[in-house]
């Protein structure tokens, strides 16, 4: 988990120490940043902007693993998972703050690897971090991150806004971040048994990627508003694909029709899937931590996002008596039922995705 170099323990800098010693470099970029770290509260502007808050919470042990987490990707993910469900609104992130519960397992350099990756996921999407906490913690380490975003009222996006007939769009590829979960849990049980036996990722490094370093796509955002395309509704793919259009439809009260040949899977990730003897297509839909744009979209915009490369249509919105379908490869029409991540599972095994 740390490399073998001299360690310094938190007791030596203290809570408000440590505070100072991971912040003391923040530099601002947002105009609405009036105040950042360094006060009682942060003060932003909206300027004349609607203000857009969302929380996530990431736990050792149900959302992360440290055994093949490095520190700087968790710090990096911590930021990523919070900012899509800014983009997710049709709206552009700009500010985050950040709690840290940590035991005394870590020394101060292991937080400093994961400030490190918080603040490059800032520095690349250009949020500032404007406040948070620190705090001991028995039950292992905690981060939880508050993200902040402003848009003008007429662009925010809801998840109830799909019309019958509307295209069902998603950003990229989906299913990635599962079957790289799959093949590192894979790792770390052959090294658990063997500690001599280095991981075998060879070739691998786009499905590890998608599940240790995500991306939160504000491109297509910014997209959809530079080919003036304003969607009719909007989730980001946090807990599967399934799971996120039945969101849509049920808030909309709609229905829907999915094409399982329009999903749109990477070819490693289809291929390491089939390795692990799992069906790709049902990767996409429950396996979660995409966190893709999935959104509808008028037919009359269909010209203008029908070329975008990014951009996949896999269905439309039905009438709601019509249900949630998946039409098959071969022509069969399947029910859509949500199978992806429970935060509150029933049994006592672990859960590592989020």
């Amino acid at each position: 988990m740390f490399d073998n170099k001299e360690k310094t323990n938190i007791e030596a800098l203290g809570e408000f120490g440590l505070i100072n010693h991971l912040t003391k470099n923040i530099q601002l970029v947002q105009k609405s940043t009036l105040k950042g770290v360094g006060d009682d509260a942060a003060v932003l502007d909206p300027q004349g902007k609607k203000v857009l808050v969302s929380t996530d919470m990431l736990l050792e042990g149900i959302h992360f693993d440290l055994a093949y987490t490095p520190l700087k990707h968790l710090g990096y993910k911590a930021v990523q998972v919070n900012l899509s469900d800014i983009y997710a609104m049709n709206a552009i992130a700009t500010q985050v703050t950040v709690s840290i519960g940590l035991s005394s397992r870590f020394p101060i350099e292991a937080i400093e690897e994961i400030y490190e990756g918080i603040y490059i996921a800032c520095e690349k999407y250009g949020v500032d971090v404007v406040g948070g906490d620190t705090t001991a913690s028995k039950q292992g380490l905690v981060i939880s991150v508050t993200s902040m975003g402003y848009a003008n009222p007429e662009d925010i996006t809801y998840r109830d806004g799909a019309q019958e007939g509307d295209l069902i769009c998603v950003s990229g590829d989906l299913g990635g971040a599962y079957v790289g979960l799959q093949l590192l849990e894979r790792e770390k049980l052959v090294y658990l048994e063997n500690p001599n036996i280095q991981p075998d990722l060879e070739g691998k490094d786009y499905i590890v990627e998608r599940q240790l370093k995500p991306e939160a796509r504000r491109d297509i955002v910014e997209l959809l508003k530079d080919i003036d395309v304003k969607p009719t509704s909007m989730i980001d793919v946090s807990d599967g694909l399934a799971s996120e259009i039945l969101h849509i439809c049920k808030q909309s009260n709609k229905g829907c029709s999915l094409y399982e040949e329009k999903i749109p899977i990477d070819p490693m990730t289809y291929e390491t899937a089939r390795e692990f003897g799992l069906d790709p297509t049902v990767c996409a839909l429950s396996g979660g931590e995409d966190y893709e744009l999935l959104f509808t979209v008028k037919q009359a915009d269909y010209e203008k996002i029908k070329f975008k490369m990014d951009i996949s249509i896999i269905g439309h919105i039905t009438e709601p008596a019509s249900g949630y379908n998946l039409i098959s490869k071969s022509g069969n029409v399947h029910p859509i039922t949500a199978q992806g991540w429970n935060a509150f599972p029933t049994n006592n095994s672990d859960q590592t995705n989020s």
